[in-house]
């Protein structure tokens, strides 16, 4: 039933954000139609209309900020007891089809048919298309986090600073619902870590706060939403829309930060507070910590520019529990004055010490001492304590009746009421009505905590996933700003056992210390060329060895070949190679050149790819970025038939196939 209602509220927030569209293409037309004309009659039919669309509007927009004030379908089903917490919805999105330009960039870039990625295309789109409706659960935060970080992947594979990638993401601001449409691939990467931190607070509001396992969850999630959108300000930080805005951002976190504390007090509070005077103490300290948070997040939402979108149901909230905490701080700090004397059993020092670092200061002539030792004062001082509490409770009582969303939840003002009716009784129970003493203003309490909410950063903002094109090769060549010339063919035909040429690098291997009068480099084969294709088995991603392995079976008919080059005149050649020589079917390693990355270089697998049959479409021009990414060093060549020490070993790479 949760789960439906959350549904049916997402459902709702993307019909109003359609009909805010709406109305905005409405509004502009009719604004550009009082421009350009000066016919008093058309312009008063047409000012008439235009004051009926921002009603509806607004009218859209309070919907919309009704949407976000319903905080109740998104509470535990066990949550009878504890105040409502405030989680944030989902950002809507348009769905976006990476057909036609993907596959329009695979042939014009890449020179394959975009066709044969039509799988690879599809499971993208779907894993995007899942995104929008994620579990409110580890699943749903992972099935997050693996689009989150494929969209660098895809941004190397397709995006280029100097081409317009032909596809538009449009998010809708999840509180004025205006939407967004860009082609910067940022504004995806920024809503999806959005909804991130959105889905960690609808899985801390539905923790089961009357356990200890449910609150640790609720404030492992609250602090994590807080990690995120602190992540999302300092990386993102000029995305126009108000949810993504610096300012908004920041006081999210802060709110979900006050939510956590609010747990956590939840947490010390739950096996039973102990009628002790030094425990009340440290309970009044703790209340009071959760509501100056509080207050200091309602201040933030009253600033310029966010209290112009932020609910009125949030602010009001916040006022509502930094009266409310405040309350409790003195009810603890009054009851731990009147219903606890100093005995002679008691630590008098500690006590005093402990009882001097609640107050900032005391009334004029009051020491602690006196407050530990006078029976008169204690009962004073506490009675003004409860009147503070009084006080606080109706006042947070007078937010909750003034704001329309509040007033739904019946479970806060039952919470409020219970908590005023026991402040009067324990001050009733104090009072002496023969007594004339001028009423005496009680002193603020410090705040204090020992266990303090901070942000977490969760670590599948950056996890490893597997790339969808990496069929395309291996990415650090193959991608949006490397430019590669078309792939050609030749026929490679060995010469009384040589080939006339050495392999080197990672994968791909490059054509080195080429032989100019071998069979191959007569039929095309330049020095610098990498090898892609030998036969129909396609090595874009095969290590020095593996290639060698197919071209140490080639007989006196030959194999036909598959090489690109690099377009940029500064190619880099790479320092690790292998050089054919003496009879048929032999070969061996040599090294020609060490440096310091060749040493520390990482052994990985190769997975075998796979057939590349696609690589024969000839001389297409394509358009590709001037830019290019860092090449390693380059290394001298050697003479093709000069002699090297031989190395013992296969050629070790990298998998770049995994990010």
């Amino acid at each position: 039933p949760v789960c439906t209602g959350r549904s049916k509220l997402q459902n709702q927030r993307a019909g109003v954000n359609q009909q805010i569209i709406k109305q905005m293409r409405m509004r502009a037309g009719a604004e550009n139609l009082l421009k350009a004309t000066n016919n008093n009659k058309v312009r008063e039919m047409v000012g008439l209309e235009l004051s009926y669309v921002n009603s509806n509007l607004q009218l859209l927009m309070e919907e919309l900020e009704a949407l976000n004030s319903s905080v109740d379908v998104y509470q535990s089903p066990q949550e009878m007891s504890n105040i409502p917490l405030i989680p944030l919805g989902l950002k809507e999105t348009k769905e976006v089809d990476f057909s036609v330009a993907f596959k329009d960039f695979i042939l014009e870039h890449y020179s394959e048919d975009g066709n044969d990625y039509e799988d690879e295309i599809a499971d993208l789109m779907d894993l995007r298309q899942a995104c929008r409706t994620p579990a409110r659960s580890e699943a749903g935060m992972e099935l997050l986090a693996k689009y989150y970080n494929t969209l660098p992947l895809m941004e190397s594979r397709f995006f280029t600073p100097n081409r317009q990638s032909g596809l538009f993401f449009t998010w809708y601001d999840s509180f004025t619902g205006v939407p967004l449409c860009q082609q910067n691939i940022s504004l995806e990467k920024a809503s999806v870590l959005f909804n991130m931190a959105a889905l960690f607070t609808q899985i801390g509001t539905r923790s089961n706060r009357q356990t200890l396992t449910g609150l640790d969850q609720a404030v492992t999630s609250f602090q994590k939403a807080a990690g995120v959108l602190n992540h999302l300000r300092d990386t993102f930080t000029h995305i126009p829309s108000y949810d993504l805005s610096p300012a908004m951002l920041a006081m999210l976190s802060s709110m979900m930060l006050a939510q956590a504390q609010e747990c956590l007090f939840e947490r010390s509070v739950l096996p039973g507070i102990r009628n002790h005077f030094l425990s009340l103490l440290r309970m009044a300290q703790e209340a009071a910590k959760v509501s100056d948070i509080y207050d200091q997040v309602h201040q933030s939402m009253v600033q310029t520019p966010i209290k112009d979108n932020v609910p009125l149901f949030w602010s009001s909230m916040c006022q509502v529990k930094t009266n409310h905490y405040r309350s409790l701080a003195h009810y603890f700090l009054a009851t731990a004055l009147l219903d606890h004397q100093l005995g002679p059993n008691d630590d008098e020092d500690q006590q005093e010490k402990t009882l001097s670092q609640v107050y900032d200061s005391l009334p004029e002539g009051r020491s602690p001492l006196d407050l530990l030792k006078k029976r008169e004062e204690r009962r004073l001082i506490g009675k003004a304590h409860l009147r503070r509490a009084v006080m606080s409770h109706e006042e947070a009582l007078r937010v909750h009746g003034l704001c329309r969303h509040l007033k739904k939840l019946d479970v806060l003002e039952e919470i409020l009421q219970a908590s005023l009716e026991r402040s009067k009784d324990k001050f009733s129970a104090n009072d002496n009505k023969d007594e004339f003493t001028d009423y005496m203003e009680a002193p603020d309490i410090i705040s204090k905590t020992e266990h303090s909410a901070h942000p977490e950063l969760p670590s599948n903002t950056k996890v490893k996933v597997k790339d969808f094109f990496q069929r395309l090769g291996p990415l650090s060549f193959f991608n949006a700003k490397q430019r590669w010339t078309a792939p050609r063919s030749l026929r490679l035909v060995p010469k009384d056992g040589e080939l006339g040429f050495t392999l080197k690098g990672e994968p791909p291997v490059q054509v080195v210390s080429l032989n100019p009068s071998c069979a191959a480099a007569v039929n095309g084969l330049k020095e610098g060329d990498y090898i892609v294709a030998v036969g129909d088995i396609d090595c874009k991603g095969m290590s020095v060895s593996q290639v060698i392995g197919l071209l140490k079976d080639v007989g006196e008919e030959g194999v036909d070949l598959r090489v690109v080059s690099l377009m940029d005149g500064n190619a880099s050649m790479h320092t690790k190679s292998a050089t054919y020589c003496g009879l048929p079917k032999t070969y061996s390693m040599i090294c020609l050149a060490y440096d310091q990355e060749d040493k520390s270089a990482k052994g990985g697998k190769v997975t075998k790819k796979p057939s590349f049959l696609s690589w024969g479409l000839k001389n297409r021009l394509k358009s590709a970025s001037t830019l290019s990414l860092p090449s390693a060093e380059y290394s001298s060549t050697l003479p093709w038939n000069k002699t090297c020490t031989t190395f013992p070993g296969s050629s070790s790479f990298n998998d770049s196939s995994l990010y």
